[in-house]
């Protein structure tokens, strides 16, 4: 059974969470809802953006479309840094450069994981190669690549919990979740701040999912078109004059420069899917359109999704449901309050799209579908459906395992409470070592 703290934890969460949807199914919303949205609430603790390397991670925030309050923060781990390794012979690095190790610390017992953390604060120098710490206070000061020799870490997209009602990308809780993630997979994560509903309902959120998706895509588009135009002679790090920000494409959804951190060191050709309960809605959505679309979104490749104890629902109960329905934290009673404000009261019902993956006709077919990891939780009332889809895939041969979690709740690998228990660090490095098997180069290949 959950500990004590975890229970009585529980019922503050619920009395505060409960009240704050009744408020706002009570509150009357505009009869012409503004499309521009919210991405946070302001009882949310958020934590700021730092693009210097603090604690082996750099983030930055970016505002992605001017129509909408979409934006991502890049989780850029401090192994980036590293030269990328050469398949021939290793040459002596020159002596004006400093290369940092990667500390291969801890293993597990039982997988053997390596953890390749960054290096500690006192292993490090003051300033690194390509970290701009001028002085004047008008100026960038953070991390700008070098043009040369940048190493390619794979891109996780990664869509955070809490209902479609509340939670954000740059939560103190989703923060510390994505800089564990980006350290432990050696990744880069992008952390979406989609719409949240009531003010945006579906499919806002599904929509946001895509839309940034498509903005990895033409950020491969532009950085190649910066080449062509000779910018990429002087970096991907360095700042633009007017006359050559005049010259860049500006394609649909505003995205009008390259970014630089993506530009040096994203492998948008190994693209994973990480989605946390409702945000794994909206991970599995992601993965269907990128399959139906095929190659439209080259060089961009999703090559595996991982489903964190997933917001899935339907009209026909489940044991999970009739059994744990009053469960800890997010019980059904308030998930379905959730519900009624996410979706549009004509399109109200349990067995919506949105909601339950196993409906008929859905496309595409779950047999093109992507390597999908799932996790559950043992006290999570939704933990059947999600199984059930899991299995689903088994049967048409996709790679789909699931990792239960004997005595944990919804969301226990995010909830801020939780974050620093070992179950949750436990998870997150299951997560890692399933993730290499699909991120990992034939000619580096991850020793499990």
């Amino acid at each position: 059974m959950p500990s004590l703290a975890v229970k009585l934890n529980s019922v503050f969460f619920k009395f505060l969470f409960k009240q704050r949807l009744q408020n706002r199914i009570q509150t009357p919303l505009n009869e012409s809802p503004n499309q521009y949205g919210i991405t946070t609430r302001p009882e949310e603790s958020v934590s700021a953006s730092n693009p210097s390397f603090t604690d082996g991670v750099a983030t930055k925030d970016i505002h992605i479309d001017p129509f909408t309050a979409l934006s991502i923060r890049i989780f850029l781990p401090e192994s980036s840094l590293s030269p990328p390794e050469q398949t021939g012979p290793k040459t002596k690095p020159k002596s004006s450069q400093q290369v940092y190790p990667i500390s291969l610390i801890q293993r597990r017992k039982s997988y053997g994981l390596l953890n390749m953390e960054a290096p500690r604060n006192d292993m490090r120098r003051s300033s690194f190669e390509g970290l701009d710490l001028r002085s004047d206070n008008n100026a960038y000061q953070g991390y700008a690549p070098s043009p040369q020799n940048c190493k390619k870490l794979p891109i996780m997209l990664q869509f955070h919990g809490g209902g479609w009602v509340s939670g954000s990308n740059d939560s103190v809780a989703n923060d510390f979740f994505c800089r564990r993630i980006a350290k432990l997979c050696d990744v880069i994560v992008v952390a979406v701040g989609y719409r949240l509903a009531p003010e945006n309902k579906y499919p806002a959120a599904f929509e946001d999912g895509l839309k940034v998706l498509h903005w990895l895509g033409k950020q491969a588009n532009l950085a190649e078109c910066s080449k062509s135009m000779g910018s990429g002679a002087r970096g991907v790090g360095a700042e633009f004059t007017k006359a050559e920000v005049q010259r860049h494409i500006v394609d649909a959804i505003g995205a009008s420069v390259v970014e630089p951190w993506l530009a040096a060191h994203g492998d948008l050709s190994r693209c994973v899917l990480l989605g946390v309960s409702c945000g794994g809605n909206i991970a599995d959505y992601v993965a269907r359109k990128a399959v139906e679309a095929g190659k439209l979104f080259d060089p961009v490749k999703v090559v595996a999704q991982v489903l964190m104890y997933p917001f899935f629902i339907g009209s026909v109960p489940t044991e999970s449901e009739k059994k744990l329905a009053n469960t800890y934290f997010y019980d059904k009673e308030m998930c379905t309050l959730a519900w009624r404000l996410f979706l549009p009261e004509e399109e109200l019902s349990l067995d919506h799209p949105a909601g339950n993956p196993l409906i008929l006709d859905r496309s595409p077919p779950l047999k093109l579908m992507p390597p999908t990891l799932t996790i559950v939780a043992e006290h999570d009332w939704m933990r059947d459906r999600a199984i059930a889809y899991s299995e689903a895939l088994r049967k048409v041969n996709v790679v789909a395992p699931v990792l239960e979690y004997k005595d944990a709740v919804h969301e226990f690998a995010n909830l801020d409470i939780l974050l620093k228990t070992p179950q949750a660090q436990a998870c997150a490095e299951d997560i890692v070592i399933w993730v290499k098997k699909y991120i990992s180069r034939r000619d580096n290949e991850f020793s499990y």
